[in-house]
Parts: structure tokens; sequence; C-alpha cells
């Protein structure tokens, strides 16, 4: 049997795929790219937007159509926090959500079983722990996702995630460890943790996001470890001094910062302020060499005035981000803020957009461009084209160079020489 997986959104999914794929591989199956023919293949959705929704319904559509005598199964947070959607999709013949990704295999069994259409979504529940799950690889590259932290309780105003993955649950220290030794026994060179919300990793229990690091970091094998997404006042001044002292941490830090404007900021019910922000900012450059922030940037939120939308942009220019991914507004379904409706118009969203993409552009340049004659370590993961490779520097640069020789896996110390507008090149 063969099955093919298409994966939507953020790191959390790729790695649940890569869980759910080494399930079917260890049973027997082949795992095949989406374009090849299949007899399963499995949409992992993502519904951060009415647009990642769409994709998704676009895409079991697609599958179906193309391979009619295929399976098709649609899985992740689309049917989670809209299960009813979800059960409307007829061309899926198994609707399963993410809280199921466990089930794959058995759902798959039953399918062939009993040739009926199947639809399993189990709500998430207050006090649920972490779902047990593990990998053992990450296809076939030199860095690997793990997921240590599952749902999210902030409830921003504007956002459906908690509904799609309920309340905050983390993966025990002890089941980490075991992968990540297994993950190191296996070719991982670096380990990125990632959660939905990663910062509040270890709520409620006697562990927080530092103890994750530092177990990683005492991993043979392992050389460098990331931090995924994280929330800014999550981050404590103890977290900071511990991870300052962990010579494998890498100090690239991904502080969503959302908006600039502090009554932008409310709306959102975001917990900060720009002011206290920018005072973390501060901490982590003061603490790590080289340190690099980079950020997402929302423009056009309800009732963001152009007044507003010059407050956060001022604010985000004054932090001079590495770099900064800008998005316009998108009302959501069953979110708080989708009851006060969406009065910035389109074009007005993409005017800002621009605006905000423009000028960080500018920076991100700059920042290249002072780059020039340093010498820095790269950690080389694949090669782009022939006797050209490509890796990322501790502040995840992407760097490429020409070597004769095949570098991947290795750590190499480059000068940076050149640069454009995606990366910068070296010797």
């Amino acid at each position: 049997m063969k099955a093919a997986f298409y994966t939507l959104g953020c790191k959390v999914n790729q790695y649940e795929t890569e869980y759910m794929s080494e399930l079917l591989k260890n049973a027997g199956f082949e795992i095949v790219t989406p374009d090849k023919e299949a007899d399963f293949y499995i949409i992992n959705s993502c519904t951060v937007t009415a647009t990642a929704d769409q994709k998704s319904r676009q895409n079991v559509r697609k599958f179906k159509r193309k391979h009619p005598d295929s399976a098709v199964i649609i899985t992740g947070c689309m049917p989670q926090a809209f299960p009813e959607q979800a059960q409307e999709l007829s061309e899926a013949d198994i609707i399963m959500s993410n809280k199921e990704d466990g089930d794959i295999l058995k759902l798959i069994n039953q399918y062939l079983t009993d040739k009926k259409r199947i639809v399993s979504i189990s709500p998430h529940e207050n006090g649920e722990r972490f779902e047990s799950c593990t990998i053992n690889k990450f296809s076939e590259r030199i860095r690997a996702f793990v997921k240590i932290e599952d749902g999210c309780d902030r409830f921003c105003s504007y956002c459906i995630i908690p509904k799609a993955r309920g309340r905050v649950r983390s993966k025990p220290l002890s089941e980490l460890k075991e992968e990540i030794e297994s993950l190191a026994e296996s070719g991982i060179r670096e380990i990125v943790l990632v959660g939905i919300n990663l910062s509040a990793y270890g709520k409620g229990e006697n562990f927080n996001i530092a103890d994750a690091v530092e177990l990683c970091a005492k991993t043979d094998g392992i050389e460098r470890i990331r931090l995924g997404s994280l929330e800014p006042d999550h981050i404590t001044d103890d977290i900071i001094d511990r991870l300052g002292k962990i010579n494998k941490f890498c100090p690239q830090f991904h502080l969503s910062l959302q908006s600039g404007c502090d009554k932008t900021l409310k709306s959102m019910n975001r917990h900060y302020t720009a002011n206290e922000y920018k005072k973390l900012c501060d901490k982590l450059r003061n603490t790590f060499k080289d340190c690099s922030i980079t950020t997402d940037v929302m423009v056009g939120f309800n009732n963001e005035s152009e007044e507003d939308f010059e407050d956060s942009l001022n604010f985000v220019k004054s932090i001079r981000f590495e770099k900064v991914h800008t998005f316009p507004y998108s009302e959501r379904e069953g979110t708080s803020a989708s009851r006060h409706g969406d009065s910035v118009h389109k074009s007005e969203k993409e005017r800002r957009a621009k605006i905000m993409i423009d000028e960080n552009e500018k920076i991100r340049q700059e920042y290249f461009k002072a780059l020039i004659g340093k010498c820095t370590e790269v950690l080389f993961e694949n090669e782009v084209d022939k006797n050209i490779y490509q890796g990322y520097t501790r502040s995840y640069i992407p760097v490429r160079v020409n070597s004769s020789e095949n570098i991947i896996g290795k750590t190499i110390n480059v000068v940076i020489k050149d640069y454009n507008d995606e990366f910068c090149i070296a010797e």
C-alpha cells in the first residue's frame, strides 16, 4: 500500500505529518510524494485563516478528482475547529481531527475492512494530557522539528487556534529525552523545538522551555538547538539567563508582535505593550552575541486607523528586525474579533502591507550588507544546485557556497562575500 501526505500550515503540522508517516511506514506502507500514484492521499489541514480552509477543501477535491479510485483523508486543524464543514466534504473518505493523528492506521484499516466513509472527530477537553507522539527521523534531513507543546490559552481576539488545538499541554521531559536521542542516532544535528504556544511549555508542570533546551544540549550528536515562534510575555529573565549559558543554543528568536500600536494590541487581546516588547528585545540583544530577532506583523486589523498603522510601522522600524512576516488581517469565523466586523478595506490593507514589507526589506538588506567580510559558522543542509550548498548561521541567515565536495551535514566556518534578496553568498 502507498500513502502520500500533503501538509498545510505550521511547523507543528509538519511534525505531525512526520509522525503519521512513521506510523504508516512501520506498518508496511510506502510513503510517496503527492504527485505520485497512491492508495491514500492524506491532507494535513491548517485553519488559521479562511484562505487556509479553502486550500484544504481544494486539495481534498483535487486529489479525489485526479485519483477517484484512491481514498482521500483530511486531518489536522480544519476538521477539529469546523467539524460540520469538514463533514460536508463528500470527496473525503476519512475525516479525522488532529486529536486522532495517532489513530490513523486504525482508521485506515477500518476503512479497508468496512468500505464505508469514516468521520472521527473527538473534541478537545479541559485537563487533557499531551498526546504521546515521537519521531525517529525527519524526512532525510539533518534539522528536525520536534513538537513539545500543544494548545493555547491566550484567546487573542482574531485567532481560532484555541478551538482547533485545545488548551496548553506539554510533552514530558522523559519522552522528549528518548526522542532526541533517537533523532541524534539517525543523523539529526539540529533540533527546532516547536509548539502551538511554545513559550507556555511546562505550564502547570515543574519544568519549562529552558529545561527542554538543556536536555537537548546534553544529547551527544546534537550540535544546535533552536526555538520556534514565541510569545513575548512568557520569556522571563530566568529563562533568558539559563538559555544564555547553553553553548549549543542558537540565539535566533521569533517573537510574535502582531502590532506595534498599544491600542491595536489591546483590541487584539495581546498581553503586553509595545514598550514591554522593546525591553525584551533589548534584554535578548544584551545577553546573546549576534542575536537575531524576527517577527510577525498584522496590518489592517479592525478599526486600525492610519495613525495606528503609522505607530505600528514606526515601532517595527525602531526594533530593526532581521526579518518581518507581514500579512493583512483576515476576519476569522468563530473568533471574538469577527463579531465586530472588518472595517479596513482590502485595498487599504494591501497598501499598508506593502509599505510595511518595503520598509523592513530595506532593514534586512542593510543587515545582510553589514555581514560582508565577517567569518561565521554555517551548518550545511542541502544542495540547491550542482556544487551549490545551502546552510544556516546560528542566527538563521541562509548562506550558499560553491563546493566540489559534498558538505551536507557539516559545520564549516565561512566568510560572507555578497548577498541578494534571499541569502548571503560565502566562501
